[in-house]
C-alpha cells in the first residue's frame, strides 16, 4: 500500500507542476492547509477516495489520472 501512496503523491506533484499551481493554490481550493498537500505529495498521508476525487476536481483532471 505504501508504494501506491508514494505513486499518488508523485503523480499529484507532477500534474500540479505541469499546471503551474503551487501547493498553496491547491490547498486554498480545497480549504486545507498547505502542509496537507505537502503530506500527500510526500506520501506521508494516505488519502481517502473522497480526497482523491476532490484533489482531481481541484486540478481539473480525472481521479483516474491521479491514480494511474
Amino acid at each position: 500500500m505504501k508504494n501506491e501512496v508514494l505513486q499518488f503523491g508523485k503523480k499529484l506533484k507532477d500534474i500540479r507542476l505541469k499546471k503551474n499551481l503551487s501547493q498553496s493554490d491547491i490547498a486554498r481550493i480545497l480549504g486545507v492547509h498547505r502542509s496537507y498537500i505537502s503530506g500527500l505529495e510526500r506520501g506521508g498521508r494516505n488519502p481517502s477516495l473522497m480526497t482523491v476525487h476532490k484533489v482531481a476536481k481541484a486540478m481539473s483532471v480525472s481521479a483516474n489520472e491521479l491514480l494511474k
